[in-house]
């Protein structure tokens, strides 16, 4: 059996007591280490309050070398461990379709993510628009696409959530050396840099795309969201871009239409009360 387990957002408490007593009960323990980080806990916290030792599944582990996990599924229990919920990104749809096709039964335990979380904003879940993914630019690979998303969903009236960039254990192409892979050092996303990247592709749009993206619309940063630590301040673009969110993760949601009960959240919120409309 193979076992998919949320372990929420915070630290290592954040797991279900239904997670909890399955992790305990599996023969092996793999934590997906690529998509999202547990703060607050490193492995050795997470072994000794499981009671289990625990393999890290990086990405390459876990798109490329899936039998490393499946395979011992056929005949014993196997929990695979993913921050926030097991099912928040499209790589664990796919590692369910392989145990599928190998004949494996599965069974997913769901914990919070970031994509209900993301409420603690004061934003309401049923106003949110499509979801964005902001990677980060390099010299020569510049994706703008994202931003017509944006665009699209505040035409709709609808906020949306934007997943800044995590890059962890990722090859670095151009310092390979005979065959050896080199991994470029970790890298996560801060707000201010993905507002900066919106505001640099903005300024070369014109027309209505601009009435609807600019650097006057709202926009709410996010970090550490389910900590004790976690941080939320609204305001425009431009003023949130030069915000100090503190350490990662971080997470940037861009303001549609505002419900009057949104608007008295973000005014709590925000850095500055004079940037949220009253209605």
């Amino acid at each position: 059996m193979l076992y998919l387990i949320g372990l929420g957002l915070g630290d290592v408490t954040d797991i279900t007591v239904k997670g909890l007593e399955t992790v305990r009960k599996c023969d092996k323990v793999f934590l997906e280490a690529y998509t999202s980080l547990l703060l607050n806990s490193e492995l050795d916290t997470l072994e000794k309050y499981y009671d289990k030792e625990i393999t890290l599944a990086d990405r390459e582990m876990v798109e490329s070398q899936s039998e490393l996990i499946l395979d011992p599924a056929v005949t014993q229990d196997v929990a695979f461990l993913v921050v926030g919920d097991p099912l928040g990104a499209t790589t664990h749809t796919d590692i369910i379709l392989r145990a599928i096709e190998k004949g494996i039964s599965y069974r997913v335990i769901h914990n919070a993510s970031i994509m209900n979380a993301v409420a603690s904003t004061g934003l309401q879940l049923y106003n949110f628009g499509d979801t964005v993914s902001i990677c980060f630019w390099k010299e020569n690979w510049k994706p703008t696409s994202f931003v017509d998303k944006i665009i699209k969903n505040l035409k709709n009236g609808l906020h949306v959530l934007c997943l800044l960039d995590i890059r962890v254990k990722e090859i670095d192409w151009s310092k390979m050396v005979r065959g050896k892979k080199v991994y470029e050092p970790p890298q996560f996303m801060s707000v201010n840099t993905a507002v900066e990247q919106i505001l640099e592709i903005i300024r070369d749009r014109e027309g209505e795309d601009r009435k609807f993206l600019n650097e006057d619309t709202l926009c709410v940063g996010i970090a550490r969201l389910g900590t004790d630590g976690q941080v939320i301040k609204s305001g425009t673009l431009k003023r949130i871009a030069t915000e100090d969110f503190g350490k990662p993760l971080h997470s940037l949601c861009i303001v549609g239409k505002l419900h009057p009960l949104e608007g008295d959240m973000l005014r709590h919120f925000a850095v500055d009360k004079s940037d949220i409309p009253v209605e």
